[in-house]
């Protein structure tokens, strides 16, 4: 007789909120395909839709905090499904704007903070609960399914405007939000394994046990007061305010632009997307794999190198085969970043302290990358191009690879004087 070896439910839970991250992340990036059609529309400039794609990064990492708090509190279904119904109303609000201040609303605000609620600052509180063993693997899985909804979302945004044009491009994304990912969220999405009376994936000991010591890893939880006076956490904050003002600030935001006023076609800079969302999938995987086994300050330190690298080979780029190479080459180091970055606030700071500091350290992101949106639109106004931005960023990486050498891996928790008994003699 042979059995068949049931998943631990800790994969269907992360393969749920992976889905619902990629959905949310590639409708929310997909702002760059919009940025021509709707000049084109309404003749805004391209300083005016830049800094919609600002505020919508800004607030991206604003909401951080809030949604790692929450999640960390409350757990992360709910956190979850209210950002998947703000995401929809957002999608379907831009399909009906008329006024920029509608632009704003729409995509810049409410689109965002559906987003937020979708970012590491979940998908870490998820992989820190239910995974004790393959925490970055867990970790790059959910980032590689926040690359993959480029792969998927970019792409069908693209042919949608090109068939139906940009209003019903959004329309149609919002309705297969709404009326196929929810559903997955409700249905599969759990806070903690303790709900279910499992232990976390590798956990050893009883269900009960596993449920012990997590209720005693909640107790000790390190406050962001408390991170605050940790270098550690400053490094990783500064490192990836890097990471989102050389990808989702300079790259995703301006690529697609920068790629059409190079020449190529709209299905080139498109596919190129596409060629840097599956790699991205691989190479965030991989990174979390990486980080498993070999640690993870030195893989952190290279991957800001290589991205510095691959930026200015961006500058030479001269053709559709060379614009492939490069799109592969970036997606492999796009977002291997998070894996090192949230196992490093993990381990430092426990897993019950992750989603709110990872929220934090989220927001650095943002701000970094609403300052790269804003910064490379304003480049190109004053001077009809991308070059000094992208060697802007490339200067970035090779500072963050610096900073990432000098975080030291060494667990951090709340004063834990409130929580032993006196003793005695």
């Amino acid at each position: 007789m042979s059995s068949i070896r049931r998943p631990h439910p800790a994969w269907i839970v992360l393969a749920a909120v992976t889905v619902c991250m990629m959905a949310g992340t590639g409708l929310r990036s997909s702002f760059g395909v919009y940025i021509k059609p709707m000049e084109a529309e309404f003749g805004w400039g391209r300083g005016a839709l830049s800094g919609a794609a600002a505020i919508s990064l800004l607030l991206l990492g604003a909401v951080g905090p809030f949604v790692g708090r929450f999640a960390d509190r409350w757990g992360p279904r709910r956190v979850v499904v209210f950002s998947l119904l703000l995401l929809g109303v957002g999608a379907l609000g831009a399909s009906r704007a008329q006024n920029l201040w509608q632009i704003y609303l729409t995509i810049g605000l409410l689109m965002a903070v559906g987003a937020g609620g979708l970012s590491m600052a979940t998908g870490s509180t998820v992989a820190a609960r239910w995974f004790e063993q393959r925490r970055g693997v867990a970790i790059g899985l959910a980032a590689g399914g926040m690359s993959a909804g480029q792969l998927v979302v970019i792409p069908v945004a693209m042919v949608l405007t090109l068939s139906y044009g940009w209003r019903s491009s959004y329309l149609w994304l919002a309705v297969g939000l709404l009326l196929l990912v929810l559903p997955i969220a409700l249905l599969l999405v759990r806070n903690d394994p303790a709900e279910r009376g499992l232990r976390p994936y590798g956990a050893t000991g009883t269900a009960s046990a596993a449920a012990a010591a997590a209720a005693i890893e909640k107790s000790q939880r390190v406050a962001v007061l408390e991170a605050m006076r940790v270098p550690q956490f400053w490094l990783l904050m500064a490192t990836f305010f890097v990471c989102g003002y050389t990808s989702n600030g300079m790259v995703l935001t301006h690529f697609m632009p920068h790629a059409l006023e190079h020449n190529f076609s709209e299905l080139q800079a498109s596919m190129a997307l596409a060629v840097m969302g599956a790699m991205n999938v691989l190479g965030t995987i991989s990174s979390g794999w990486i980080c498993d086994r070999f640690g993870r300050r030195g893989p952190l330190a290279f991957f800001y190198f290589f991205r510095g690298v691959s930026l200015l080979f961006l500058l030479y780029v001269w053709n559709a085969p060379s614009l492939h190479v490069w799109a592969a080459i970036f997606g492999l180091n796009y977002i291997s970043t998070v894996p090192p970055t949230t196992t490093l606030t993990a381990n430092i700071f426990g897993r019950y302290s992750v989603g709110e500091l990872s929220g934090w350290i989220f927001l650095s992101h943002q701000v970094g990358s609403a300052l790269g949106a804003a910064l490379a639109g304003w480049i190109y106004e004053w001077t009809g191009g991308y070059e000094i931005a992208f060697v802007s960023a490339a200067l970035m990486g090779f500072v963050a690879a610096g900073l990432a050498l000098a975080i030291r891996e060494e667990p951090v928790t709340s004063r834990p004087t409130r929580l032993a008994a006196p003793a005695t003699s």
